[in-house]
């Protein structure tokens, strides 16, 4: 009996066909992404534990955000109460995957960064959380540093 050679994740996940982008692990053991939103590129952190994807105040005019004040004040990263806006309609593309429609919150990053700064990692334009995972199917390999999304 001959047996079937081993399928890696990466060829099963590409056969069911999702796109993978490498991940590059932070000094402070984040995962950082490269993606563009509007047509402009930017660095940002993969964060679980978001709900929503966010950008900066200071990311308006880099990404050509439309910006309506919100309701909704954000937690998190050893920050709360923050004042927020939205820009509900922008184009986002991680790798090959790309979404219209897609909602951004905009807050204050300079703690995020700061953090960042003081353990001598970059800083980013944001975070890309859990909304983009969830709508992109998205499927972490922590060994290999990838994250996969389905097209």
């Amino acid at each position: 009996m001959s047996e079937k050679p081993e399928t890696s994740l990466k060829d099963f996940l590409l056969e069911k066909g999702y796109t993978k982008i490498k991940l590059k692990l932070t000094k402070t053991n984040h995962f950082e992404i490269k993606s563009t939103i509007n047509g402009i590129k930017g660095n940002f952190i993969l964060d679980t534990g978001a709900s929503s994807s966010c950008v900066g105040f200071e990311a308006i005019e880099t990404f050509k955000l439309k910006v309506i004040d919100s309701e909704v004040k954000a937690a998190g990263a050893g920050a709360i109460d923050m004042l927020t806006q939205i820009s509900k309609k922008n184009q986002i593309k991680i790798g090959q995957w790309k979404q219209d429609k897609v909602p951004l919150i905009l807050f204050n990053l300079t703690h995020v960064n700061t953090a960042l700064i003081n353990h001598n990692a970059q800083p980013v334009d944001g975070i890309i959380g859990a909304d983009i995972l969830k709508k992109g199917k998205g499927i972490i390999d922590y060994e290999k540093k990838y994250l996969y999304l389905k097209l």
